[in-house]
């Protein structure tokens, strides 16, 4: 990561790095916060809903296994025809953040019969959210699990998370002063 980059994400020119995983940390305790929470509460909902009305294991399946191999096939066929690292914080990026994990979410109200694709969503963006959260990583969430295995350090703009992070970035900015 080159010296602009580090002070751009961490706002410090040393990044601190991850004593369990040895990424730097690019979110502090508001981001991982954030992350976490949010992450635990969608990962809570599937359980809790599951748990109460009925074990789907194609839900699970789909949602831990499924979706983040479709991420990771896409993110090495984009490395492979383009190995530059992707760092696209664009309003199309911010778009495309909300709309595809909303689009996968509200499929079941067009097909009842895929009707686990919904909790399968949550699972998979809660999954990432507490990735991220645990390895410090700020962007898009999405990318957390195809980053992690491929040792990349991909990011894509993410309209929930992207504000969180400035404000983290302010703190510790402030405190590092």
């Amino acid at each position: 990561m080159n010296t602009a980059r580090q002070t751009l994400v961490n706002g410090s020119q040393s990044p601190a790095r991850d004593q369990l995983t040895g990424w730097p940390r690019e979110i502090g305790v508001i981001g991982t916060v954030a992350r976490g929470s949010v992450g635990l509460l969608l990962v809570a909902s599937v359980v809790y809903g599951q748990l109460s009305s009925h074990l789907n294991p194609a839900t699970w399946a789909l949602g831990l296994i499924g979706f983040p191999a479709v991420v990771l096939v896409w993110h090495r066929w984009r490395i492979h025809r383009h190995p530059t690292p992707i760092y696209d914080t664009g309003v199309a990026t911010f778009v495309l953040s909300v709309a595809v994990p909303l689009a996968l979410y509200v499929t079941w109200w067009y097909a009842p019969a895929i009707q686990f694709t919904s909790d399968a969503t949550l699972l998979f963006v809660g999954g990432s959210l507490l990735l991220a959260a645990f390895a410090g990583r700020a962007g898009c969430e999405l990318l957390t699990p195809s980053n992690w295995l491929l040792g990349r350090h991909d990011q894509i703009a993410c309209a929930v998370f992207t504000p969180i992070d400035i404000l983290d970035r302010r703190v510790r900015r402030r405190h590092a002063a």
